[in-house]
């Protein structure tokens, strides 16, 4: 007789076999997926969108921001911020600091229906520039949620009540000053620690037990951390916290905090915002101002040496690539992201040559714009492309150029560079859908083919 748990399993295992491809689904709860490299793994998702357009889920009003959402176990999970008066208005908002009351909040939603389950908000006067709203993604681990604000407030919830079980504030407990553009960094979750780019004085990066948030180490020193997010790479016979901040990229013993390499690329302003991207033996980072560089992460101990590195004449003038916030994707040999000015842009790994580049995705009249933004995301062999007008693209990118598959226009653009309206959050692909959000309202679009 075969035991009742095992024919109950048996039966569970029979059904999901049997299940249609559309039904084959993944959450979204890590900044740029699953394995933290821009790729969404379901199946089952449209080849194209329908002529009628692709179905909305749901819409909810949401208040200001700049980070992605993120979702688990059937819940959504997104930072936003009330903002009261300013006690000034500042001439250049981009880089002006003014004094801003106001409350950041962590909202749950139901992910089918957008219901509102729970919040959570806090006392959080803003003085930064882009005082939009928090930037980091929320994290969810074994039902907790992370996030960090704009102002360096790390919390950690009970992903199903909200209830605070701890938190850190950067500026108070650290003594890490808010930079310009605010805490932008998310931060990675491995095993049993959090790691985060904080600031300040040997605080740059600090570990902290992801359940108690007691500090476990701090690292590294420098006077702006950059807006990067970390993440983990196995190369070189060991495990290594990949970190890019102002000064350089380096490597870390996640366990220990000790350095273990470093390779210098000062970043004007802290323009460290992507996230570096591993390609075989090869890491790639670039900034605006300061152009890419390529690494070749060494396979016998932990180092790595300058492959290539490449800068233009100025921002204006890009030779290879200069991305601000979009992170590029590798893949075969070859590198596809956003320059600072909206070309998408294909280069060689190898030696950081343009092999193409196009506005079409990026801008909507087709010319040059500072800080044009775009984000890649793969799923099969074809991209999903949020551009910063709020339109979602699907199109096949390639060495022999860009093929443009469908698109739509998701959401109004809310949010200003310089006074062009943008919109410059990160999507989450999860589950058949994709959710965006601008200082307005989230969405959720519907990407799964028909039944």
């Amino acid at each position: 007789m075969i035991p009742k748990p095992l024919v109950r399993l048996s039966a569970i295992i029979g059904l999901c076999v049997g299940l249609p491809a559309h039904l084959v689904a993944a959450d979204w709860a890590e900044w740029l997926g699953s394995e933290r490299d821009s790729v969404w793994r379901e199946s089952g998702i449209v080849d194209r969108f329908p002529t009628n357009g692709l179905p909305i889920a749901w819409r909810v009003k949401v208040g200001a921001g700049y980070s992605a959402p993120a979702v688990a176990d059937g819940r959504v999970y997104l930072t936003d911020r009330v903002a009261g008066s300013p006690q000034n208005q500042p001439k250049n908002p981009y880089m002006d600091r003014t004094s801003i009351p106001g409350v950041e909040r962590v909202l749950c939603l139901d992910e089918r229906t957008g219901k509102l389950l729970w919040q959570h908000e806090y006392n959080c006067p803003y003085n930064l520039s882009y005082p939009s709203g928090p930037r980091a993604m929320p994290q969810v681990s074994a039902g907790r949620v992370y996030t960090v604000g704009a102002d360096g407030h790390l919390r950690c919830l009970d992903a199903k009540s909200g209830k605070l079980l701890w938190s850190h504030h950067y500026p108070t407990d650290f003594r890490a000053p808010t930079q310009t553009w605010g805490v932008a960094s998310t931060p990675l979750i491995s095993g049993d620690r959090i790691f985060c780019l904080v600031g300040g004085e040997g605080t740059s990066v600090m570990a902290f037990d992801k359940r108690t948030g007691e500090e476990l180490w701090r690292s590294l020193t420098t006077k702006e951390p950059g807006y990067s997010s970390p993440m983990l790479i196995k190369a070189g016979g060991r495990e290594q916290l990949i970190v890019w901040d102002s000064l350089a990229v380096s490597a870390l013993d996640p366990r220990a905090g000790t350095l273990l390499w470093a390779q210098p690329f000062p970043t004007k302003m802290a323009h460290a915002i992507g996230t570096p991207r591993r390609l075989g033996d090869r890491l790639f980072v670039s900034s605006f101002f300061d152009g890419s560089m390529m690494l070749k992460l060494d396979a016998n101990e932990p180092d790595a040496e300058v492959v290539w590195k490449i800068k233009g004449r100025n921002e204006n003038n890009p030779e290879s690539l200069q991305s601000l916030m979009s992170t590029p994707f590798l893949e075969g040999g070859y590198i596809y992201g956003v320059c600072g000015y909206g070309q998408l842009r294909c280069i060689k790994a190898e030696t950081g040559e343009r092999v193409w580049e196009t506005l079409v995705p990026t801008t909507a009249d087709l010319k040059p714009a500072r800080w044009g933004t775009a984000f890649l995301v793969k799923n099969g062999d074809r991209f999903f492309i949020w551009n910063e007008k709020g339109d979602l693209i699907l199109a096949k990118l390639s060495p022999a150029g860009y093929e443009e598959i469908s698109r739509q226009h998701v959401l109004e653009p809310t949010n200003l560079a310089g006074s062009r309206p943008v919109v410059w959050s990160h999507p989450a692909f999860a589950n058949g859908h994709v959710l965006v959000r601008n200082d307005q309202e989230l969405v959720r679009v519907d990407l799964r083919k028909p039944r």
